[in-house]
């Protein structure tokens, strides 16, 4: 064949070869950023304002700080999911949504142990993230973390799940996602997906000795996060409850001493006179083996199967006595308040403000002896939450002690009650409150 006739036929000849493929990487790639084109667009930005105390600035005692973090639309009515200390002591929350589009949020309700707080704003047909299912996430799975790391808006990283399940302190019965994907300052609240696009869980903190990503990022469980969710959306707290009892890991020198006949696990070290415990005949000595049919070989273990069971929930108990295999029925009481010693003295015919739906005490020589260390020597400590609750969730936490209501000195309880009752439906009201050392505002609008 000549050339000239070979080249007339070149066309043909490349129009009959298939078309090239594209490289596995190149495909990935796509797909990677497809993926994040519609996880994206759920992930939003968290402005909050808030005031503190600022003892450097003369002849000033608060002033007006900003800040940033991230958040996730889980509804398409509005309802946000971020991180408790993201807007913890704020203000004024906006949420500046990828459309560019700021709307003023309300907080629906805060949980400072898990470190989540539901946001709500008026919109609807919002885009959304669904809930990955249980047990679905993998060591070694890709992840994208998604947010906004030191206000760099709409921020996407990629990386591997590196834990399903890391323990962080023996005080923490929480377990978290623990991934190399790059989160920073901002990330907090953020958006941790599965290649599906699922939610898996809420970014929340990082391990770092220099203050920025070092590859170990934690993430808030997606199961977690939706039962905590749904407690907040629907009574602006999460009921907690216990059995009380008190557990404690078998070692090697325990299991012989007692000549226990397992290897590992938990045994009950004490069970507390009259609780829900001791009325369903658990005893000192007997071994945990499972709650509800999940094996509880741990301390840790058990405290994660139970954290979130609210108060009246049954248990099914598998334990050990002796050589004989028990079963027993038990059900939760509400947990006990972290500030208990001044809950014991509450008194609701006395000490109920229920328009803020708490129960108050006031701060006088002996209850400032029970709490050291406070700013002032007046004022009005939140003893507990009451038990009527209320049509709108507030801020308030046992142990927060109220020093003034819109800028007026609290000098004793009948005043902040007087000065509540006297206020119109739809009144504005700031408290200034101290909370674990720091002072606040918290605001609302009386009902």
């Amino acid at each position: 064949m000549t050339s000239r006739a070979l080249f007339l036929l070149l066309p043909a000849l490349l129009a009959a070869q298939p078309p090239p493929t594209k490289s596995s990487l190149a495909t990935l790639s796509g797909e990677i950023r497809a993926l994040t084109a519609r996880a994206s667009r759920a992930v939003v930005e968290i402005q909050v304002s808030s005031y503190s105390a600022d003892e450097n600035a003369p002849g000033a005692a608060f002033s007006r700080r900003q800040g940033l973090g991230s958040g996730v639309i889980i509804d398409s009515h509005g309802y946000i999911v971020t991180n408790a200390h993201v807007v913890a002591g704020s203000v004024e929350v906006k949420v500046l949504l990828s459309n560019q589009r700021t709307l003023d949020a309300r907080i629906l309700g805060i949980d400072r142990e898990t470190d989540l707080a539901v946001l709500k704003v008026a919109a609807n047909n919002l885009p959304v993230l669904t809930f990955a299912p249980p047990s679905s996430l993998r060591q070694g799975d890709l992840v994208l973390a998604i947010g906004n790391p030191l206000g760099l808006r709409n921020s996407v990283s990629l990386g591997v799940v590196s834990a399903i399940a890391r323990t962080i302190s023996d005080s923490n019965p929480l377990s978290y996602i623990q991934t190399d994907a790059s989160i920073n300052p901002g990330n907090s609240g953020g958006a941790l997906v599965d290649t599906e696009g699922r939610l898996v869980g809420i970014n929340t903190f990082i391990f770092s000795q220099s203050g920025g990503n070092e590859g170990l990022g934690f993430a808030i469980p997606a199961p977690l996060v939706r039962d905590i969710v749904q407690q907040l959306r629907t009574k602006g707290y999460v009921d907690r409850g216990e059995i009380g009892v008190v557990l404690q890991d078998l070692n090697p020198t325990l299991i012989s001493a007692l000549s226990l006949p397992v290897a590992s696990g938990a045994i009950v070290a004490d069970v507390e006179p009259d609780s829900p415990a001791d009325r369903a005949g658990l005893q000192i000595g007997d071994l945990l083996l499972a709650v509800n049919g999940q094996p509880t070989n741990s301390v840790r273990r058990f405290s994660s199967v139970v954290y979130a069971k609210p108060h009246g929930e049954k248990l099914t108990l598998q334990i050990q006595r002796g050589d004989k295999p028990l079963s027993i029925q038990v059900t939760t009481r509400a947990r006990r308040a972290r500030f208990d010693p001044l809950g014991s003295l509450a008194d609701p015919a006395k000490h109920l403000l229920p328009r803020l739906g708490v129960l108050g005490i006031e701060v006088d020589q002996a209850i400032a002896k029970m709490v050291p260390g406070l700013r002032h020597q007046y004022g009005v400590i939140v003893a507990a939450r009451s038990a009527e609750g209320l049509p709108q969730p507030i801020d308030l936490q046992p142990g927060d002690v109220i020093y003034s209501i819109n800028g007026i000195s609290v000098a004793s309880l009948d005043f902040l009650q007087t000065q509540l009752r006297e206020r119109k439906a739809g009144a504005p009201v700031a408290l200034q409150i101290e909370r674990e050392g720091h002072l606040h505002f918290v605001t609302l609008d009386l009902v």
